[in-house]
């Protein structure tokens, strides 16, 4: 092989190091050895004739002529992909990866079952799911679509509204018979909670009343998680009292497990919202399955639609 050729594997590579900053990061992610992709960004700088990436011990970044070569390469590795989706279509098959970033309970609880389905009906699609409760980058980490709940700060993904999730406050049969049922938002105070440590402000539990008014009202107690699931069986084993979501939880009401808890007052519902990849959300396979996520979500009990909003 020449090795001054330029070619598309070697632009793969020098592409996601310059996303990731991470020559190890990229070799995983690509099936890879290290050696291999560093080969293969030496190789692409010979062939174009300057240095495209500065490495120091931490951190891979690219230099002013490799700035400029990446907005190229992005171009040309999505017109190549999106010629490939077009012959593909052709036989109405599409084939490919799509990386998915999800909230961790509501991924393992609901989404992984959607994600079984959509590779039932296209069977050539492989979906790499991960589930974690940390905002990433996704350019960064290489997702193409991520879902994610709670309010979100400004950025230059696509979104997508998925509704509202509506959350119920809930404890256990056992834990109400044994320290009592609160009669209003202010008996709460003297109960356990069971708070989400990665959630600010959870020391303070705001309610609504179904009449109106609101209610924030001190929430304490021994126990804090940082995952939904850890929530759900505290909950269940009658540790505390918790705003949990609807879909988190509904089989445990619904199965007697957890009770409502001040039902004439409701926590503020929690927006959920797709956030998709510009440059990604044209590739058939990508646009299949947000649009197939987006139907099933819809079903799930406890996800409504945000009033006075249309969806998109």
């Amino acid at each position: 092989m020449d090795k001054s050729e330029v070619t598309l594997e070697r632009m793969r590579s020098f592409v996601r190091v310059a996303e990731r900053g991470n020559l190890s990061a990229v070799a995983r992610e690509l099936g890879l050895g290290q050696s291999t992709v560093t080969r293969h960004i030496r190789e692409l700088e010979q062939a174009v004739g300057v240095p495209l990436l500065t490495r120091t011990t931490r951190r891979v970044t690219m230099t002013e002529e490799g700035r400029r070569y990446y907005a190229d390469c992005v171009q040309i590795l999505r017109l190549v992909e999106h010629a490939g989706d077009e012959a593909r279509s052709t036989r109405d098959a599409p084939a490919g990866m799509v990386r998915i970033s999800c909230t961790a309970a509501f991924g393992v609880l609901h989404v992984s079952r959607f994600i079984f389905a959509f590779q039932d009906r296209y069977p050539d699609v492989s979906v790499d799911l991960s589930l974690t409760d940390e905002r990433i980058d996704l350019v960064r980490e290489g997702v193409d679509v991520a879902l994610r709940l709670g309010p979100l700060a400004e950025s230059s993904m696509k979104l997508k509204s998925l509704g509202q999730s509506r959350r119920v406050l809930v404890a256990a049969p056992t834990y109400l018979a044994e320290c009592g049922r609160p009669a209003r938002p202010q008996d709460l105070a003297n109960h356990q909670a069971i708070r989400m440590s990665d959630i600010a402000g959870s020391d303070v539990l705001v309610l609504q009343g179904r009449r109106g008014g609101r209610h924030a009202v001190p929430f304490a107690g021994r126990l804090r998680v940082d995952h939904g699931l850890a929530a759900r069986e505290a909950l269940a084993a009658g540790r505390g009292i918790a705003p949990a979501h609807l879909w988190l939880v509904g089989d445990l009401l619904a199965t007697g497990r957890l009770e409502h808890v001040l039902a004439d007052y409701s926590p503020p519902p929690v927006p959920l919202k797709m956030l998709i990849v510009p440059e990604r959300s044209g590739v058939a396979r990508v646009r299949l399955l947000v649009d197939f996520l987006a139907e099933q979500i819809a079903r799930i009990p406890g996800i409504e639609k945000s009033p006075g909003r249309r969806q998109n």
